[in-house]
C-alpha cells in the first residue's frame, strides 16, 4: 500500500464530507439499508478490526480476526451520533492504519491471518493490507452518492 496515496484518499474524502448535509448523512432509504453515517461507521469498524489484524499477525499467525459488520454498526449506534464525530473517528483510525502499515517490516508481510466467519480462510498480511483500500473506496463511493 502506498502510504502517500492512502493519506491522499483520506484527506480528499474529508473535503468531500464537508459538502454533505446533515440531512444526507442521516437519510436511510429503508430500515435495512445503512445511512451515510452508518456506512462511515462501518468503515470505522473495519479500520478497528484491520488495525488488529495488521498488528496481531506480525507476532501471532493464523488468529481468526473477523467481525459481524451489521451487529457492529447496530451496537455502535452510529445513526444517533453526530456525523462530525464519526468523521473524526474515521480520520484518526485511518491515519493510524497508515502509521502501522508504514512500520510493518517487509519480512512479516507473508505471515498469515484467518479472516473467515465459518471455514478457515487464511490469507497473508500483505493481502489484507492490499485489500483494505478497495474495500474503503467501495464504501466511500456509496457515501458520495
Amino acid at each position: 500500500m502506498n502510504n502517500q496515496k492512502f493519506k491522499h484518499i483520506i484527506d480528499e474524502h474529508l473535503e468531500i464530507f464537508k459538502n454533505i448535509s446533515e440531512e444526507d448523512w442521516n437519510y436511510k432509504s429503508s430500515e435495512n439499508k445503512w445511512s451515510k453515517k452508518e456506512i462511515l461507521g462501518h468503515l470505522c469498524d473495519s479500520a478497528i478490526n484491520n488495525i488488529r489484524r495488521f498488528v496481531v499477525t506480525q507476532y501471532k499467525e493464523n488468529v481468526n480476526i473477523v467481525y459481524d459488520q451489521d451487529f457492529w454498526v447496530k451496537a455502535q449506534n452510529y445513526q444517533q451520533i453526530n456525523h462530525e464525530e464519526i468523521i473524526q473517528l474515521w480520520k484518526f483510525l485511518n491515519y493510524q492504519i497508515a502509521n502501522v502499515i508504514e512500520n510493518i517490516p517487509t519480512e512479516t508481510l507473508q505471515k498469515t491471518v484467518d479472516v473467515s466467519k465459518t471455514e478457515k480462510h487464511i490469507v497473508t498480511l500483505e493481502f489484507v493490507i492490499n485489500d483494505y483500500i478497495p474495500h474503503l473506496l467501495h464504501h466511500l463511493e456509496g457515501i458520495k452518492k
